[in-house]
């Protein structure tokens, strides 16, 4: 039964009668990722069960890097590879010193790390509510030599990043309360509510991140967050409403919309 485990089809075969649409691509994955046969009838008893994929592995592979994600923790989606895209595009072409990151709401910290790592020089400081979370930024983070705070939202931050940051991220929460039961499974059962719930229009979490954000960017600083389009032109006033001077910009390949806060 275990060298069976290790035949590509078989794992696939399992994988797909679950309803994996991916079967092929996952089985390749599980079985590059585990060491021994047992491990991977472990892993594949798991994802039959409905477990993320990345929470199986224990990895997210997130603008061409390996990012460690523990079960609980939120899974970075791909299209958020965007934001961060646009946040580099934005520091660009600038020298001298570091540039000064914040991710809030960081979940896995896979968005600072990929920031730092197209960027190449950075200051990172990282923050999420949920302990978990946390511990599993620490150990994505400290590849590029960042911090990782516990705490709410700015609340965990070093005071003397007040009016120091450069590039603010903020992966927050946007999902409307009465929408979070639609979700799929792997997400509503599997990943933090936190991480998912914005409130009864989605955009709880992120005007808060909005009204602060003005004291905390440096001058030509930038707040970058997704959202929906559906959302978008509430999260403009959002944003305008703190002082910034907002825009809004999408990639239609991957579905993905991002509101730019740019203090002046």
């Amino acid at each position: 039964m275990e060298s069976s485990a290790l035949v590509p089809a078989v794992v696939a075969s399992r994988l797909r009668s679950a309803g994996c649409v991916f079967a092929e691509d996952e089985a390749e994955l599980i079985l590059s990722t585990a060491r021994t046969p047992a491990e991977v009838a472990a892993m594949v008893d798991r994802r039959v069960a409905g477990l993320p994929l990345e929470h199986v592995l224990g990895w997210a592979e997130f603008c061409g890097l390996r990012i460690a994600v523990d079960p609980g923790v939120f899974v970075p989606r791909r299209r958020t590879e965007f934001l961060v895209r646009r946040a580099a595009a934005t520091r660009r072409g600038t020298s001298g010193r570091p540039v000064v990151v914040v991710d809030l709401c960081c979940g896995s910290g896979a968005l600072g790390v990929a920031l730092a790592d197209a960027l190449g020089r950075v200051e990172l400081h990282a923050a999420d509510v949920e302990p978990a979370a946390v511990r599993c930024a620490r150990r994505n983070v400290a590849r590029v030599g960042g911090e990782v705070y516990e705490g709410d939202l700015y609340e965990p931050l070093p005071a003397a990043l007040h009016g120091r940051v450069d590039v603010l991220l903020a992966n927050v929460p946007y999902v409307p309360t009465e929408e979070v039961g639609l979700l799929p499974a792997e997400a509503r059962v599997h990943e933090p509510l936190v991480a998912l719930d914005g409130g009864a229009d989605g955009l709880h979490v992120l005007r808060r991140v909005a009204e602060a954000a003005p004291a905390w960017l440096a001058p030509g600083g930038a707040l970058l967050f997704e959202t929906t389009e559906r959302q978008a032109a509430q999260a403009v006033e959002a944003v305008a409403g703190a002082g910034l001077s907002p825009r809004v910009v999408r990639d239609e390949q991957s579905y993905a919309t991002v509101v730019i806060g740019t203090r002046s």
